[in-house]
């Protein structure tokens, strides 16, 4: 299963009963359609470089959060489809980070020992 990264940007809400809400049908989404939801981080409340609209409201201010969650192809159509309909949702984007774990370790070791970060040293 390709492993991915989801950045959500959702509409700010003085109660963040309807952001843990989200997060938790997509987590839910993706572990009942067979895949692992590896990691979820809140980056808090932040306002937006410019004001947005979706579904018929505009929005200037926005909370953000990421998950990094491994999930076949198929799935993630279904995630996009219901990130599209829900009106708590400004923006989303997906990356996909590799096809497998030892891909992404690998590149990891790469970047920390290579011949490259050898010679950015001063």
């Amino acid at each position: 299963m390709p492993i991915y990264q989801m950045l959500c940007i959702t509409g700010h809400f003085p109660e963040y009963t309807h952001i843990r809400e989200l997060v938790k049908q997509s987590a839910t989404h993706i572990m009942d359609a067979g895949g692992v939801v590896r990691k979820i981080d809140s980056w808090g409340t932040r306002a937006l470089p410019q004001r947005l609209r979706r579904h018929g409201n505009y929005h200037e201010i926005a909370d953000y959060w990421t998950m990094h969650f491994d999930t076949s192809p198929r799935t993630l159509l279904s995630l996009n489809g219901l990130m599209r309909r829900d009106p708590r949702v400004i923006r989303w984007t997906v990356l996909k980070l590799g096809s497998r774990p030892e891909d992404i370790a690998r590149e990891g070791r790469r970047t920390l020992h290579g011949d490259k970060a050898d010679s950015l040293d001063p």
